[in-house]
């Protein structure tokens, strides 16, 4: 047949064209080799014919009378398309008759062969039938006909109605057999579900716009992918509930791990991506969401045992559950507040007493369970904060702080153990273990509720190191203040940052005053001084004291020249923080004496008399019976001073207290000045007395500030917003903001609004 020359006609009638037209198509569906010529001649056909009907010739009589929807182009093309319909029609009838017999894995190889070759050859003939697809079903397509499509999508809705309704059924269920094959540890030929896949996507033809490009996944939806996940969710149901009843938990969790990543790499191989997401929660549902009481059961026995690598291995189970992670937090955090409670018991009544073993074996709970979080939780933020709240509950309610009566035990402890840290000792850690140290100890404090008892008590402790020249390291009081003022702000360390401004002032004005005394005359007395600000410096006025002559003389010396130097300013002299150095002459050997004032006053007396009664020592001292019971106790404890009759504490008034000549020491500088048990504990009191003291004054600061913005406001609101802005400093009772309105109605700064009983006013 000549493609070429004018001897021959062009075919234009479809009787003329479709033999052969007919037989290049059976060629192709049989797969066989078709040079391009051919391929060319057979898309000729289409092309002539459709082209010369819409200039009609003698051959092709048109009716004169125009009749709708009836071009010429419209109805060769209807025929034309009508006779590919019928031969993919009677094409796949055929194939189907051959398939009709195969079951099982033989019907997958069947249908998926025949798949790939259809689908091949129905390209080729899309093809052949372009000018078709752009001219008459175009125009159909645009005028609202639903049943006309393109050629290649002519071909995929023909092999749905006839190849793919005859042998769905048992091609579905041949897959779900081969994927239940795979998931009992058989190897499978994958390639054939990949194909069956292929061709349930492909199917999904959008009928309502048959121009849409691709699949609309309909047909895999609904014969595939609903009865696999019913399968897949009998089959798990089945295997784990088996397996529980057989194997410990652990074990479980190790197989629904294996199981979960078999069906995210059996999506990837071998079905469309869509299931992923349907798939993933079908599984985490039946493996995991069924059997959650059942691995919160374990949960509690993990934690108690330490099995961190099993515990990540839930975490991460568990959390593919929607709130699946609620209850595991709840359990985590009962079971560090219950830990913490029982090693703190453990410590006893050792702990009341020991800040370190206080703070220390609180540290190792938090330390031991933010490593578990971290490791086997992610960090997750939902377990850091059950971690937060459950030493939050166990810093500031235990053992100790039950047994001291109040729940800021914990901040006084926590100060000591800074206070032990920071002052110098033979035992101070080196600088990088001391910063690591106090980065630990702000976690503690991160979690107590009474900052401000911490603040007090902090604040004294330091206040003593500073005037009594005992801080360890300046670079570290200068860190735990910048961790605290980054915490806590500016105002929570304003009077600790003037107490160092303080003594760099004291530190100026000594050296003008040693200049001073230089330069008149030679004192006899080596004398410094500290001056302190009163607002910043936790301290009391001493009670009445009579001085010794020698230490008044230098006391007015340096109180002439200060008020030269600051007219207006007084003096309060701290008796009880002072101290200085006696040297012995009474001795065999020469014994330098550290003592405190109180005890240089006592043992001045003896310059001049040997033995004194106690109520000669109160009279020319002016000492409280009760300090100087404990400065003459310390005295002769040491063996300083004898009592007639021998006795170490609660002296009659008549007693006589005698210099012990005969005094020995291996050291010839003793320090004599140690801390009296009546002060510590008259000082424990006072602290708490003020720290009440202060937060009812912050409180009533507090409600005044909120009024003063609000204006009018309900009990019960008032009372949330104090609690909200007073919780960074420490957690006031009710009673306590209740007690502090009716302070502040009795000042006028507030009433009550008539004819509502819980609306306050505030008074400008």
């Amino acid at each position: 047949m000549s493609l070429s020359g004018s001897s021959r006609p062009k075919a234009t009638n479809l009787e003329q064209i479709w033999d052969d037209l007919k037989e290049g198509i059976q060629q192709i569906y049989l797969k066989q080799n078709m040079p391009k010529p051919r391929y060319m001649q057979l898309y000729t056909h289409v092309y002539n014919y459709c082209t010369n009907v819409q200039n009609p010739s003698s051959n092709n009589k048109i009716p004169k009378k125009k009749q709708p929807n009836s071009g010429g182009a419209q109805l060769v093309g209807s025929e034309l398309y009508k006779r590919l319909k019928d031969f993919l029609n009677n094409y796949l009838n055929n194939l189907l008759r051959s398939g009709a017999d195969f079951m099982d894995e033989s019907v997958l190889t069947f249908y998926t062969q025949q798949w790939e070759g259809y689908k091949f050859s129905s390209k080729v003939l899309h093809g052949i039938c372009a000018y078709l697809n752009r001219h008459w079903i175009r125009r159909e397509c645009g005028e609202g006909r639903k049943d006309v499509y393109e050629i290649y999508n002519l071909a995929l809705v023909t092999w749905r109605d006839v190849l793919f309704k005859g042998l769905d059924t048992r091609v579905t269920y041949a897959v779900l057999e081969l994927i239940r094959r795979e998931r009992n540890g058989d190897t499978i030929n994958t390639s054939l579900i990949s194909g069956v896949i292929d061709s349930y996507v492909h199917l999904g033809i959008n009928e309502e716009d048959t121009r849409t490009t691709g699949p609309n996944l309909s047909v895999y939806r609904k014969q595939f992918e609903s009865i696999f996940l019913q399968d897949t969710e009998q089959y798990y149901t089945a295997e784990s509930e088996a397996f529980l009843a057989h194997n410990p938990v652990t074990e479980y969790m190790k197989k629904a791990e294996i199981r979960l990543n078999e069906e995210r790499r059996r999506v990837f191989v071998y079905l469309h991506e869509s299931t992923q997401i349907e798939l993933a929660r079908k599984c985490e549902q039946v493996l995991i969401k069924k059997h959650l009481e059942t691995l919160y059961g374990e949960f509690r026995h993990l934690l108690g045992d330490d099995k961190d690598e099993d515990l990540g291995r839930m975490y991460n189970l568990v959390s593919r559950v929607p709130d699946g992670l609620v209850t595991l937090k709840q359990l985590l955090e009962q079971h560090i507040h219950t830990q913490g409670l029982n090693v703190i018991e453990k410590c006893g009544e050792a702990a009341i007493n020991d800040p370190k073993m206080y703070v220390t074996t609180m540290l190792g709970v938090h330390r031991k369970y933010y490593a578990l979080v971290v490791s086997a939780f992610s960090n997750d933020n939902g377990f850091v904060a059950a971690l937060d709240k459950a030493c939050g509950r166990f810093v500031n309610a235990n053992s100790v702080t039950k047994a001291a009566g109040n729940s800021s035990k914990s901040p006084e402890l926590l100060a000591r153990y800074c206070d032990s840290l920071l002052k110098k000792s033979a035992k101070n850690p080196e600088e990088a273990e001391l910063e690591d140290i106090l980065n630990s100890i702000m976690i503690i404090f991160k979690y107590v509720e009474d900052k401000d008892v911490f603040q007090k008590f902090y604040s004294k402790m330091l206040a003593k190191r500073l005037v009594q020249q005992n801080s360890a390291s300046d670079d570290a009081e200068a860190t735990i203040i910048s961790k605290l003022r980054e915490m806590c702000g500016y105002e929570y360390t304003n009077k600790l940052q003037r107490m160092f401004q303080d003594m760099n002032v004291s530190k100026d004005l000594n050296d003008k005053f040693k200049k001073h005394v230089s330069s008149q005359e030679n004192g006899e007395v080596d004398f410094s001084i500290q001056v302190l600000s009163s607002g910043a410096w936790p301290f009391q006025q001493s009670p009445i004291f009579t001085l010794p002559p020698e230490l008044e003389r230098c006391l007015q010396r340096f109180t002439t020249f200060y008020n030269a130097q600051h007219s207006g300013r007084k003096l309060h002299w701290l008796y009880q923080l002072s101290k200085g150095e006696l040297v012995t002459n009474c001795f065999k050997n020469r014994y330098t004496l550290q003592a405190s004032t109180h005890q240089m006053a006592v043992l001045l007396m003896y310059n001049s008399e040997d033995s004194y009664t106690v109520e000669q020592i109160q009279e020319h001292t002016q000492i409280n019976m009760d300090i100087l019971q404990q400065v003459l106790s310390i005295l002769i404890k040491i063996r300083l001073l004898i009592s007639n009759p021998t006795i170490v504490e609660n002296f009659p008034l008549t007693s006589v207290i005698h210099l012990y000549k005969e005094y020995k020491n291996k050291k010839l500088r003793v320090n004599i000045n140690v801390p009296m048990k009546t002060e510590q504990k008259l000082e424990q009191q006072q602290t708490h007395k003020y720290i009440e003291e202060d937060r009812k004054l912050l409180v009533q600061a507090c409600i005044v500030r909120i009024m003063k913005m609000r204006k009018v406001m309900k009990h019960q609101n008032l009372l949330t917003e104090v609690l909200t802005q007073l919780s960074a400093r420490f957690k006031p009772g009710i009673p306590v903001i209740k007690k502090c309105i009716d302070i502040l109605i009795e000042k006028e700064y507030l009433e009550r609004v008539e004819g509502e009983k819980d609306t306050y006013s505030y008074l400008a």
